[in-house]
């Protein structure tokens, strides 16, 4: 008589309410696409204002809003990360749904600047948050499907808005603000019923009370920090230098650049959470596989070197390097971003997590205010020079980073199984327990 075996397949574990987060990070993300690919245009049409006096707002408006990050780190460490989240969730929709009213400098300036607060600061949180809810390998698949998430609604956003635009014409702007505000609010329904218990700290542990006097007291923390800093620019370089690089030391079509772009979300949406399933079934470092990622962006940027030298002067032959070395740099980017964004979550200590991952996002906002004038101005001496600096800061940091390894904590450098937050509860009535 035969006997019949089934197999089990293994599913991984999801964590209690994931399905929901999930889901408000792509709602999240869709209303912005629906205004942060033509930020100027879009505040221009709805205000009313000159393109001047917008750009110099949100210039202004964007610096100062790196305030926003101590201040959101602390209430995280004391209050708990999802409850600041959802304030910056009402924060950000009442900024937009106010918008259309600013027609006024003054006005336009104040909605600005408190939506300033609630973007700069929201990153922060939401790490903090999934640092909350998960653990081990679970970090790095949330960081990898946020990421995926990220890139698939900013596309998704944007051709909405052409859409609304296109049939409505400038009162589609309005439209497309209050769809954003809309955006932000169901985002912040969904994360209600995602309930968060944070652990209490042990009596060794790093203390609240200790502030940001700890966070800077953390030397290996702090390279970590800086090490980002150095690949940060090598993400600002798609948006910020590809484009200027193309029209003028290339002299190639500005339509090469949609179509850049187009692939790196493509890539990012589709592969985000295969690459990073891969990384980690293979055991690697999260240290490591942050380095190869480094690596991949110093190879992509050495090719921008390399195709600037020579030049080609076939747009067939030109758009397909660019195309090549595109796709190089986004992979550097699916290896390089979940492992570095795991890394930071699992090296700040659990009483502490707010105030470290909000001095970690000064990395991100810090060069993202740098890398214009810092690509102009080399552009100006000779248009492979940007690329061979950022060679440089990305053979550097995945440097530190490996070298960081015998000092961060080991619990953060290697990979844990995954293993499901038990305090994480779908619409549980469990009450969030602050550190003390």
């Amino acid at each position: 008589m035969r006997t019949f075996r089934t197999r089990r397949r293994t599913r991984t574990p999801r964590i209690a309410g994931e399905r929901r987060m999930l889901v408000a990070m792509a709602v999240d993300a869709t209303g912005s696409g629906m205004y942060v690919p033509f930020s100027l245009v879009f505040f221009h049409h709805v205000t009313g204002l000159a393109f001047a006096t917008v750009g110099l707002v949100l210039t202004v408006v964007g610096l100062l809003g790196l305030g926003a990050l101590p201040l959101a780190g602390a209430a995280v460490d004391r209050y708990g990360a999802q409850r600041v989240q959802l304030l910056l969730y009402g924060v950000r929709g009442t900024g937009f749904l106010l918008y259309p009213f600013a027609h006024s400098l003054p006005a336009f300036a104040a909605v600005a600047l408190a939506t300033a607060f609630g973007d700069r600061a929201f990153p922060a949180v939401q790490q903090s948050l999934i640092g909350e809810v998960a653990q081990g390998a679970d970090r790095d698949r949330l960081q990898a499907s946020s990421r995926a998430l990220r890139n698939g609604g900013l596309g998704a956003g944007s051709l909405l808005a052409s859409l609304v635009v296109g049939l409505a014409g400038d009162a589609g702007f309005t439209a497309a603000a209050w769809l954003n505000a809309a955006s932000f609010a169901l985002a912040a329904l969904l994360m209600r019923g995602v309930r968060a218990e944070r652990q209490v700290p042990t009596a060794d542990a790093a203390k609240p009370s200790a502030g940001y006097r700890q966070v800077f007291a953390d030397r290996p923390f702090l390279g970590l920090t800086a090490a980002n800093f150095l690949n940060a620019l090598g993400y600002s370089a798609l948006s910020v230098l590809f484009p200027l690089y193309l029209t003028t030391w290339l002299r190639g079509p500005q339509a090469i650049t949609g179509t850049a772009f187009t692939l790196n979300t493509v890539m990012c949406a589709a592969g985000g959470v295969v690459i990073a399933a891969r990384v980690r079934a293979r055991g690697a470092r999260r240290t490591r596989s942050a380095a190869l990622g480094s690596l991949l962006f110093a190879a992509a940027f050495a090719a921008q070197i390399l195709l600037g030298t020579f030049r080609p002067g076939s747009g067939i032959v030109l758009g397909g390097a660019l195309m090549v070395i595109v796709a190089l740099y986004t992979l550097g980017e699916l290896v390089h971003s979940p492992s570095a964004g795991a890394l930071s979550v699992a090296a700040a200590p659990e009483a502490l997590r707010g105030r470290y991952l909000a001095a970690y996002q000064l990395s991100w906002s810090l060069s993202a205010a740098v890398a214009p004038s810092l690509f102009t101005a080399l552009m100006t001496v000779d248009g492979r020079l940007p690329w061979a600096l950022l060679v440089g800061t990305s053979l550097t940091a995945a440097v530190v980073v490996v070298r960081l390894e015998r000092v961060l904590p080991a619990g953060a450098v290697r990979v844990a199984p995954a293993v499901p937050v038990t305090a994480v509860r779908a619409a549980s009535p469990v009450p969030v327990v602050a550190a003390r």
